[in-house]
């Protein structure tokens, strides 16, 4: 790294964690010398975390993540559990005061009436019921993360039987959809990452075997690659997941569906990675590990790629919006995660009568689930994107 290099002349890279240097003066401009002994990685973590947007993105991201993986403690209900006389119902308000006192967290009961002139049933606030809300509450029984059994949820109502609390309103059956909301998460999120993972690890083995050996291997994979790009992919996936058997457990088609998204979401990244190893191969430090006696494999996974791992993070974390749409698209034209399982795309099949959507509009809030999902891996990207790379000018 040269004096010139602007991601040294930079004088915003250096941290309050940075160790502690003399500063050295270059062309009028001091330059921090814990600079020159920082590892790539630190000075990717110094210039990421003063991407704001980035560094807010992460954290509103890990909150969602983190609700959806314990969706069984910070839901008040199960996601199958109906709830008689609420189908419908809309979203519920929680309270602090009532008739001018500060009476703490509750909410009122919901009646449920026959409006004479519209001869719709609509729901009114019973301001005489009262039912305050408590944290750590015991309720509905659930296993925590599949591994113990327990009933103790975040937020609650004590008591026998109370009417529920339904923050984000019920579906037709009368379901929360806050809890299904959370619930639901747990699958579009976690076949995200592992798609993902998926289409990294087959994309940067066959890119790099492409690339690094060239001929006749380099030929095959491109060929594959230019024949999977060629195919429309949302019939393929539609085609491949209606050949699913519609008895096939749930965990089954979780799986067989996160392959099905894996399969044609290498081929980019492979290509990518071919074309940094044609160039990177005949560096002088490839072809002295060459003349070291270092194998193919060892030169390709420890001396090449990582000349480019930070393109590879940046990939991974634009890669996953990507597939936490297209298991969203094909849950909701019902080709994907069947019910009784719960994925933020059936949760949008009740959203697709334009005159549900007109009158139940709250059924739509699983969209925004997603779309916030998809703007905060984008933005987390672009940090990346702009940490990695030492000639992007700092904000």
């Amino acid at each position: 790294m040269s004096l010139g290099d602007p991601a040294v002349r930079q004088s915003n890279l250096p941290g309050p964690d940075a160790p502690a240097e003399t500063a050295v003066t270059f062309g009028g401009e001091e330059v921090d010398e814990s600079i020159y002994y920082a590892s790539q990685w630190q000075l990717i973590w110094w210039r990421f975390r003063r991407h704001r947007l980035a560094i807010v993105s992460v954290i509103l991201l890990a909150l969602i993540y983190i609700l959806s993986m314990f969706s069984g403690f910070f839901s008040p209900y199960s996601p199958g559990q109906r709830f008689d006389q609420y189908q419908q119902a809309p979203p519920m308000r929680v309270r602090l005061f009532n008739d001018g006192r500060f009476i703490g967290p509750h909410y009122f009961g919901l009646e449920r009436e026959l409006d004479t002139e519209t001869f719709r049933y609509e729901f009114v606030y019973d301001d005489s019921q009262v039912y305050p809300l408590r944290l750590f509450v015991r309720g509905e029984p659930y296993e925590f993360l599949g591994l113990f059994p327990t009933d103790i949820h975040f937020f609650g109502t004590p008591g026998e039987a109370p009417p529920p609390l339904l923050l984000f309103g019920a579906d037709r059956l009368g379901r929360d959809i806050f809890s299904r909301t959370l619930n639901g998460g747990r699958i579009s999120l976690s076949i995200g990452l592992i798609g993902v993972l998926l289409s990294f690890f087959l994309g940067v083995v066959l890119g790099g075997i492409s690339g690094y050996f060239g001929g006749v291997v380099d030929e095959i994979v491109q060929r594959m690659v230019d024949f999977l790009i060629s195919i429309p992919q949302l019939p393929l996936w539609m085609a491949l997941s209606a050949a699913l058997p519609r008895d096939w457990p749930v965990l089954r088609t979780y799986f067989a569906i996160t392959i099905i998204l894996s399969i044609v979401g290498w081929t980019s990244l492979a290509r990518v990675v071919r074309g940094k190893l044609l160039s990177l191969r005949e560096e002088d430090y490839a072809l002295a590990a060459q003349a070291a006696g270092a194998g193919k494999r060892r030169i390709i996974f420890k001396h090449l790629l990582p000349g480019f791992t930070s393109h590879l993070i940046v990939s991974i974390t634009l890669a996953v919006p990507g597939m936490i749409l297209a298991e969203t698209a094909l849950s909701f034209i019902g080709l994907g995660i069947q019910p009784p399982a719960v994925s933020w795309g059936t949760l949008l099949q009740d959203a697709q009568d334009i005159v549900a959507i007109a009158h139940q509009p709250w059924q739509l809030i699983p969209a925004i689930f997603v779309i916030a999902t998809v703007l905060l891996f984008n933005f987390i990207g672009d940090g990346l994107r702009d940490a990695a790379d030492p000639y992007s000018e700092a904000s």
